[in-house]
């Protein structure tokens, strides 16, 4: 069970990423440039799409083993 929760911390940050990036957002400075988190959005799809293979990498192996065990 360990193994599930080490493999989906990914997700998890992933997902913070993205609430930080909306509770954060967005002004204009006073010189009219655009000061945004917009490094959160890349990292937090990098993190989630890491997870996901994280998680199926960790069930794949985990199905291979049981099946190894009953044969």
């Amino acid at each position: 069970m360990k193994k599930y929760i080490f493999a989906s911390m990914p997700i998890i940050l992933g997902v913070l990423s993205f609430l930080i990036f909306m509770v954060k957002g967005s002004n204009v400075a006073p010189d009219g440039t655009l000061e945004e988190p917009f490094f959160l959005i890349p990292i937090g799809f990098l993190l989630l799409f890491i997870g996901f293979i994280c998680v199926v990498g960790v069930a794949l192996i985990s199905i291979n083993k049981k099946t190894q065990y009953v044969k």
